[in-house]
């Protein structure tokens, strides 16, 4: 017969797997397990074998083991994971595409049907229709004030009725009900809180990102740095380009003034004194028009009196003459 392991020997396990699971992973979803069941939390395991590691436990031996690992190994970084070990959470150890492995693990929710004290998580609104009780379950409506009419011998809500609200408690009215009607409101699952790479702890939501929206951010990044940089004349790389310009303009505007001059502001200058030396493409095109005016009107006048000598012709002139 197996001796089972004490306590103490649980503990030392547990240590041992953790430290060697940080060491090996360099990437960890933080989730929330709140009403994950057994049979829930080994279909997601099973979902998950293969690139990773569903690690579940007290939080107060997880920071122990964190610590403790931090402080042989010199990483600090780990350190960034204590502060997330806050209510019922577990860590998944990964190696895959972050993005990938949190929609495999959202795959995995399951239907639960509102029990009594839970706090609801979405409005649960009951959908007008026929109910399939009878008559006598009429009570459960007018105590929560649902509109109800009897048809061929079944009570019928008549109209869509919000009967629990996001972040209320449900009550044993509610949950008796919803039982009666074969509603399962809710739906639970892992949730992911944080993820933490390479020491970097961040939210969910930036896995989402697309590379587009990554661009986007960093360009409004350079934007205000570069307006800041030009604000306070303090040269970067990004203020560089501007202040360059800006420098150029301000000696060109002196050059304009004044008999100074330097080879980028010879051809401005130029155009300034005599704007006509530009204008070249321009003249022989306008001089083409202006050279050619009388005659061609003349000879398009002679086009159009062409066919009108032809008609008076064949009008003096018939076959019958």
């Amino acid at each position: 017969m197996a001796v089972k392991p004490t306590k103490s020997e649980k503990k030392v396990a547990y240590d041992t797997k953790l430290c060697q699971l940080l060491d090996e992973y360099t990437q960890i979803l933080v989730v929330a397990a709140d009403n994950v069941g057994s049979n829930q939390l080994q279909n997601i395991r099973k979902g998950l074998r293969g690139d990773s590691v569903v690690l579940m436990g007290k939080n107060t031996m997880m920071k122990r083991s964190v610590r403790i690992h931090a402080e042989n190994t010199g990483n600090q970084a780990f350190l960034n994971l204590i502060p997330l070990l806050v209510g019922n959470v577990g860590l998944i150890f990964t190696k895959g595409d972050l993005k990938e492995v949190s929609e495999e693990v959202a795959k995995y929710k399951v239907g639960a049907p509102a029990r009594v004290g839970l706090v609801a998580p979405i409005d649960v609104v009951v959908p007008p229709g026929n109910t399939g009780l009878d008559p006598s379950q009429t009570s459960f409506f007018q105590v929560l004030n649902i509109p109800t009419k009897i048809n061929k011998g079944t009570v019928e809500i008549i109209t869509p009725v919000e009967l629990i609200k996001k972040g209320d408690k449900v009550g044993s009215s509610e949950a008796a009900l919803l039982a009666k009607l074969g509603i399962r409101p809710f739906s639970y699952g892992l949730i992911v809180l944080s993820v933490y790479d390479n020491g970097s702890v961040f939210s969910p939501e930036v896995l989402d990102l697309t590379e587009d929206d990554l661009i986007e951010k960093f360009a409004i990044g350079v934007s205000m740095v570069t307006s800041l940089s030009l604000a306070l004349s303090y040269p970067t790389l990004a203020s560089a380009p501007h202040m360059f310009i800006n420098a150029y303009k301000n000696v060109l505007a002196i050059a304009v003034a004044t008999e100074y001059s330097f080879p980028q502001a010879e051809k401005v200058k130029e155009y300034l004194e005599d704007p006509s030396k530009f204008a070249v493409a321009v003249a022989p095109v306008a001089a083409a028009h202006s050279s050619a005016g009388p005659a061609a009107v003349s000879k398009v006048e002679e086009k159009k009196e062409e066919p009108a000598e032809e008609s008076d012709d064949d009008m003096g002139f018939s076959l019958f003459d």
